[in-house]
């Protein structure tokens, strides 16, 4: 596979770094026979510890990173989910906790903060819950700059929580990131991308006939689209999404989920013109295709498949509260009201937010491209959704 053109070189260090986790997934697909599923090579890339993309300390959000969230953006996407989910916090009770999954630079969480203080929706705890130790670092550094009442709810967790608790669990552009298996049809026969070694010791993709787990998820797929996928159709699948949302959530007694990520409904996503599936790729803001250059330097994702996370809920018993589009939810929640102030805006301010709001809300930017879907248990979610919901489209 050739190098992406237009791409900026790596540093040295950055260098040395990647070619690293190069020897350690080249140990692992000797140590497997000479292959490894393409999930457990995106699982290194991104998350083996100390040298994975988001396990080691390069700099990966804002306009120094690879990419930018609507977090980053500015505090508008922060204020309007927390002004749809202070209702539920209060609803809970005393012990609510709000629970983010991948707390990024930690600009979302002070934008949150300040917003349910002002709305009389904290938290009993705010907690995150977030692989990389450097990561961590950076949130605290940041979310100490907060009044020390905020700032003294904020925890920490190394896992899901393990015991039942009530609140609200939130993940803006975390499913995205989750190892992904990838197949292809060939000759009619369903085959699982792998990883292997070329002659020259690089990473090349190799197939094998799939096994039970994956062959089970086409199944499913195949007879909800209600048809079969034609000889030479490649794209990815999420096997293991049911069991990595019981994990997460399973506990929650009462209270809600909102996810907010870039995809589509199952039969969009598996669409005949998307015959190449969604992986994609970035690096200082560039995005390619190609998965194997600079691992640990680069991100890897795949867009949601919203029918299957919309399953997933329900099966461990949510109800789904509703699905949208990035803009039309962020609108129903304030954005008009967030994009003012009491105190007078100076003019670079107001033209900054307006730019913002339009980043977030234009089609050919997150507005569309970006969805939001939430699901409930024992609380009323569904208002949340009421401009412009899309279920039926899943």
């Amino acid at each position: 596979m050739q190098r992406p053109p237009q791409l900026p070189e790596p540093d040295p260090a950055a260098r040395d770094h990647s070619a690293r986790l190069r020897a350690l997934i080249r140990e692992q697909i000797v140590a497997a026979g000479g292959m490894l599923p393409f999930w457990r090579y995106m699982e290194l890339a991104l998350y083996a510890p100390g040298l994975g993309y988001y396990s080691a300390g390069a700099h990966k959000f804002g306009a120094a990173g690879d990419f930018v969230t609507a977090p980053e953006l500015g505090g508008l996407f922060a204020r309007c989910v927390a002004e749809a989910t202070a209702p539920l916090l209060r609803e809970v009770g005393a012990d609510a906790m709000f629970l983010e999954l991948g707390g990024g630079s930690g600009a979302f969480a002070e934008h949150a903060l300040l917003r349910f203080a002002a709305c009389d929706a904290l938290p009993a705890r705010y907690a995150v819950l977030e692989p990389s130790a450097d990561l961590r670092q950076r949130q605290s550094e940041r979310l100490q700059a907060l009044p020390a009442p905020l700032f003294e709810r904020v925890v920490w967790l190394d896992g899901p929580p393990q015991e039942a608790w009530n609140g609200v669990l939130f993940a803006n552009e975390v499913l995205d990131a989750l190892p992904v298996s990838r197949f292809a049809i060939r000759d009619d026969e369903l085959c699982e991308e792998c990883v292997a070694l070329d002659a020259n010791d690089l990473f090349m993709r190799a197939e094998r006939p799939a096994d039970v787990l994956l062959a089970s998820a086409l199944g499913h797929l195949a007879r909800g689209l209600g048809e079969a996928f034609v000889d030479g159709y490649r794209s990815e699948v999420l096997p293991q999404l049911p069991y990595w949302i019981d994990a997460v959530a399973g506990l929650m007694e009462r209270g809600a989920m909102l996810f907010v990520d870039y995809g589509y409904p199952r039969r969009e996503f598996y669409s005949p013109e998307r015959s190449d599936g969604t992986l994609i790729c970035h690096y200082r803001h560039r995005a390619h295709a190609d998965p194997f250059l600079w691992p640990g330097l680069q991100d890897i994702t795949a867009s949601v498949d919203f029918t299957a996370l919309a399953e997933a809920g329900t099966r461990i018993g949510f109800e789904l509260a509703g699905y949208c589009a990035q803009a039309q939810f962020l609108i129903g929640n304030g954005l008009a009201d967030a994009l003012e102030d009491p105190q007078p805006l100076s003019e670079v301010e107001r033209v900054r937010r307006v730019q913002e709001a339009k980043q977030l809300t234009l089609p050919g930017a997150m507005g569309e491209r970006f969805q939001a879907m939430g699901f409930q248990r024992g609380v009323d979610f569904e208002r949340a959704f009421a401009v412009g919901d899309l279920s039926g489209r899943l």
